[in-house]
């Protein structure tokens, strides 16, 4: 089984995008015996404070182990476009060599348009 991270934006509309994200992970759980949908972020988005800065950076650091341990087998892409939140996560996919999927058109528009500007620098 593979575990998929996935990757959406959370800010602006915070509880509509963790619904959003909530329902790409049941449907990949209800079609895809082999997909293991991983995004243990929207738990700490309820439990963490994003405007306290010691309870963000938690997250953050809880986030990046888990790229940094390779606990997960692919990087997938979702929502309207990336955030920076999603840059960091991309960079550090690339960083650990972690394969990763756009899963939206928007996605695949912005992630060629990050790779043309150096933003992000693939291998």
């Amino acid at each position: 089984m593979r575990v998929v991270y996935i990757a959406h934006p959370i800010a602006g509309d915070v509880d509509k995008n963790i619904e959003r994200i909530e329902t790409i992970i049941r449907a990949l759980n209800l079609s895809f015996d082999t997909i293991f949908p991983y995004a243990h972020y929207v738990i700490e988005c309820r439990t963490l404070r994003d405007s306290i800065v010691s309870e963000r950076d938690r997250g953050i650091k809880n986030n990046s182990e888990v790229f940094k341990r390779k606990f997960i087998d692919e990087l997938w892409l979702y929502g309207p476009t990336i955030s920076p939140g999603m840059v960091t996560e991309v960079k550090w996919a690339l960083k650990y060599g972690i394969p990763i999927k756009c899963k939206t058109a928007e996605t695949k528009f912005a992630y060629s348009r990050l790779q043309h500007s150096q933003i992000i620098k693939s291998k």
